[in-house]
């Protein structure tokens, strides 16, 4: 296993800069993002038509010592709003054609989240059973929108050698284990997890008795933590919609690794990911609003590598 950084948190910077920063943390692997939610500064797309602009981004990999652990382009394919679903299933369509070009095995995204009908203007997260037309949406959702559209991604993902990791994330369909291994037993076995637990933590699911849940269909990791507070909490609940940026009333925040579960918190996650046969990445990702983004992957670089033992890069058991 071995720390990398989801590079999203240096958007402001050229390749060149990020590669210089993280050799000084000790880190040389990264998750670029292509677009979407995330954007894409560190690895355009524009390299699937441009070979000459493909091979001096390899050059440049592969001179400064840095391997990929993912592309992302986490996005809403479902959208009710056509122009903007298009927009999202575009780009992760050719995030899975460079991923096979660059010899990436992984590109993330999120599941997505429909409306309510073919009518629809806004996606509409169903997150309760009751009144019963709740449970009809659902069910509308799924049989309609969700399966014919994952079942045909996941064929166009696996014929180009990719598996595509779904972050579970309240407000898209698949949000918590059960709603993920749903779409992963409908849809094929190249759809797995990139797991990040600070999402767990908020919907108050334990992390580490997840990952005994998932198993084998965890494919990539992100390094984030969630603090709770409990003062806030009983009045809120964990269906808390206030700014990210509102934290002393908030009932939970994103903080950096360390800063929201202890030492041996972390310690006992990453070695539960191994007892499970994850021995790849965990992506520091950088959401936490009380730190700067330099300070933030600083410390949260320094707290892994005190656990991560590095050793040399062995091949994902899914590849």
């Amino acid at each position: 296993m071995r720390v990398g950084v989801f590079t999203a948190l240096l958007s402001e910077f050229p390749l060149e800069r990020v590669f210089e920063k993280l050799k000084k943390l000790d880190i040389s692997t990264v998750e670029l993002g292509t677009g979407n939610y995330p954007g894409g500064p560190h690895c355009p797309l524009t390299m699937l038509k441009d070979d000459q602009q493909l091979r001096e981004f390899k050059k440049k990999l592969d001179g400064e010592g840095f391997s990929i652990s993912a592309l992302s382009c986490h996005g809403n394919p479902l959208h009710p709003d056509k122009d903007i679903a298009k927009a999202f299933v575009e780009t992760s369509r050719s995030t899975i054609l460079l991923a096979e070009k660059l010899g990436v095995k992984v590109v993330i995204d999120f599941s997505g989240c429909p409306g309510d009908s073919d009518n629809a203007k806004y996606p509409n997260w169903v997150t309760c059973p009751w009144p019963p037309d709740f449970l009809e949406v659902l069910d509308w959702q799924w049989t309609k929108k969700v399966l014919p559209y994952w079942t045909e991604h996941a064929k166009f993902a696996a014929d180009h050698g990719v598996n595509i990791a779904i972050e579970m994330h309240p407000g898209f369909v698949c949000y918590s284990p059960e709603t993920m291994l749903r779409l992963r037993e409908a849809c094929g076995k190249n759809i797995g997890v990139n797991y990040d637990p600070s999402h767990m933590f908020w919907q108050s699911i334990d992390p580490i008795k997840a990952v005994r849940i998932l198993g084998d269909a965890i494919f990539h990791v992100h390094a984030k933590d969630t603090q709770i507070y409990d003062f806030n909490l009983p009045k809120t609940g964990v269906l808390d919609t206030k700014k990210y940026t509102d934290e002393r009333n908030r009932a939970w925040v994103f903080r950096t690794v360390g800063y929201g579960h202890a030492f041996g918190w972390w310690k006992e996650f990453i070695s539960t990911l191994r007892m499970y046969g994850y021995d790849y990445v965990l992506s520091i990702e950088h959401e936490d609003s009380l730190m700067s983004p330099d300070e933030g992957l600083t410390k949260a670089a320094a707290f892994l590598n005190q656990i991560i033992i590095r050793e040399p890069a062995a091949a994902a058991w899914w590849v």
